[in-house]
């Protein structure tokens, strides 16, 4: 799938030597996972090759270029009811994402991995919602996300563990049709 400068493409084996690269680089693992938390070769393989076939993992390409990796899945009865979606019958997808190349940082690039992910989201799953839980620190995602048309809708206090403490996330959403 491709937009612009922007293309996606299956995980494929060969690339957890390019994600054992983004994940222990501090640059990135201070906005994805923490700095003081690196990732094995082990715990690539165990967190994005374990055959969950509920997730679609993918490698995020620019201009013929591997940069990022991004994730889509359906929302849990766990996730759906920390969110408020446990009475809801709504077809709800989470998304995460990140670019593990800091030098494409900045560039509108994030802007236009979502808003391609979001329509093949709606395309592929027939989402009527999709969520994302940033950290309320992380202002540079959270700005790339109101660009997109999520909106905040909930604090979740101490949500993640990062760099040695629990940290507060917004729940933003998209709503398809703009509700």
């Amino acid at each position: 799938m491709k937009k612009h400068s922007i293309g996606l493409r299956k995980l494929m084996e060969e690339d957890k030597y390019r994600l054992l690269k983004w994940l222990t680089d501090p640059q990135v693992l201070r906005f994805y996972e923490g700095r003081d938390n690196p990732f094995t070769m082990g715990r690539v393989e165990a967190s994005f090759f374990d055959g969950n076939l509920e997730e679609t993992r993918c490698i995020v390409i620019h201009e013929d270029t591997p940069i990022g990796y991004i994730q889509y899945y359906p929302i849990g009865m766990e996730e759906r009811k920390i969110y408020g979606y446990n009475d809801s019958e709504d077809a709800v997808f989470g998304m995460d994402q990140f670019i593990g190349e800091p030098e494409y940082w900045d560039r509108g690039i994030g802007t236009e991995l979502v808003i391609l992910t979001i329509e093949r989201i709606i395309r592929e799953k027939q989402a009527s919602r999709i969520v994302l839980d940033p950290q309320t620190w992380n202002e540079r995602a959270i700005h790339c996300y109101e660009k997109t048309g999520f909106q905040k809708v909930k604090l979740l206090p101490e949500r993640e563990w990062h760099e040695g403490e629990y940290r507060d996330c917004w729940l933003m959403e998209y709503v398809v049709g703009g509700e």
